[in-house]
């Protein structure tokens, strides 16, 4: 959605990349999963490399990150009205949710807690529910001037998602905030996803999962069981700020902060929902975040749930498409989405409808329109025990905030 009273706009085009350590491949293979990262020189197995002038990440930034357990809830009536985001409201619920989180009372320094000069910042947006839910320009210009604060340059500053078209289609390069660039890792979406023309060939997972739609993959391909990172993740940014919507999902039951990275930073996800009968993205999600180059890099998600999907996403069919009005904050996926998923379940519920975990074709769905046997957010869980996020609820903290109409 265009926000209202947007920025001046203008276009313009657009490292860190790390093969696997020992630890991520044992989790990962603890899971159902083999991860494997190749290739020798500055993105050999365990190792990252850096854009040019960016500083090298490491450990100690991998999730759940620097806020463990921690989810921030800002929301404001006034931030949407008619569906469409309110600048004005959605930047004073910017800077309270980083003082939020952060636990610092300055917005500017709760931003430089978290990012410096010298860092090359990646906004992973999400246009796939267009033109009703999707990472709205508001928020993207909001957390740009955020970066900006803290002494980010905005030629430093890469927005970016996987389809170049839906880029586009979503309005994100015609409300590209002045001096950022832009990216994406493939032009438009197809089913087998094989090419890797845009995507790292050193940096990968590989599970034994194929498309399972007669014709899609020859499982005698090797290329079949890898999934590649997108470029602009590995080669051209050292942090990356994710901002996925509030929305339910077909298969996954949920697309939140996980599967927003697990889908749309890598090559070759159809295989994890290719048919009604292989659904494998509880497995599929998990492992493919577990990636260091994800990991290191991913240090922020600002979810987006002014307008959120509580059925039939991760499109968004404007009959379940309602304006929650809240943005939420975190370092921790796993708890972001542990939290976020509940909400989704009660407006279900509200509606008529049972939690996602219930419904499927097998299960109960009152519009008949489910296309996936199960549909239970198990890949939460699953994340949660490979160490990426706190998923036990007595353990996370949610800390809401009801502003009053700014």
């Amino acid at each position: 959605m265009r926000p209202r009273r947007p920025r001046p706009c203008s276009r313009g085009s657009a490292a860190a990349g790390g093969g696997l350590d020992r630890r991520a491949f044992l989790a990962a293979s603890a899971a159902g999963a083999t991860l494997i990262g190749g290739g020798a020189g500055p993105i050999g197995a365990g190792a990252s490399a850096a854009a040019p002038g960016a500083k090298v990440l490491g450990e100690g930034h991998r999730f759940p990150g620097a806020h463990p357990g921690r989810v921030v809830e800002v929301k404001d009536p006034a931030a949407v009205i008619d569906g469409e985001p309110v600048i004005d409201a959605v930047r004073i619920m910017m800077a309270k949710g980083m003082t939020g989180l952060t636990g610092i009372d300055e917005p500017v320094e709760a931003w430089r807690s978290m990012f410096e000069p010298g860092d090359v910042v990646g906004i992973k947006v999400n246009p796939v529910g267009q033109p009703h839910a999707i990472s709205n320009h508001a928020t993207v210009h909001a957390i740009v001037e955020g970066l900006e604060s803290a002494g980010i340059p905005r030629r430093d500053i890469v927005i970016f998602d996987r389809y170049k078209d839906q880029f586009i289609q979503a309005g994100y390069l015609e409300n590209l905030p002045d001096g950022c660039r832009w990216d994406w890792a493939v032009d438009s979406y197809d089913e087998a996803q094989l090419d890797i023309a845009r995507y790292d060939p050193d940096v990968f997972a590989t599970l034994d999962i194929v498309h399972a739609r007669p014709g899609i993959h020859d499982p005698k391909d090797d290329r079949t069981r890898r999934s590649h990172v997108a470029k602009v993740v590995s080669k051209k940014i050292n942090k990356m700020i994710c901002i996925p919507v509030l929305k339910d999902h077909g298969s996954g039951g949920v697309t939140l902060a996980l599967k927003n990275m697990s889908h749309g930073l890598v090559n070759n996800v159809s295989r994890s929902h290719g048919t009604h009968d292989t659904n494998t993205c509880n497995l599929f999600i998990p492992a493919i975040c577990s990636l260091p180059a994800i990991q290191e890099k991913g240090v922020l998600q600002i979810l987006d749930g002014l307008n959120a999907v509580y059925h039939r996403g991760p499109g968004a069919v404007k009959r379940y498409v309602w304006s929650y009005g809240a943005l939420f904050f975190a370092t921790d996926p796993v708890a972001m989405d542990r939290v976020c998923g509940e909400i989704v379940d009660a407006k279900r519920v509200a509606e008529g409808m049972p939690p996602v975990a219930e419904t499927g074709r097998a299960g109960k769905d009152p519009t008949g329109t489910e296309a996936f046997d199960y549909r239970q957010p198990q890949h939460i869980a699953g994340a949660g025990a490979l160490g990426l996020g706190v998923f036990a609820r007595d353990a996370i903290d949610h800390r809401a905030y009801n502003l009053t109409g700014s």
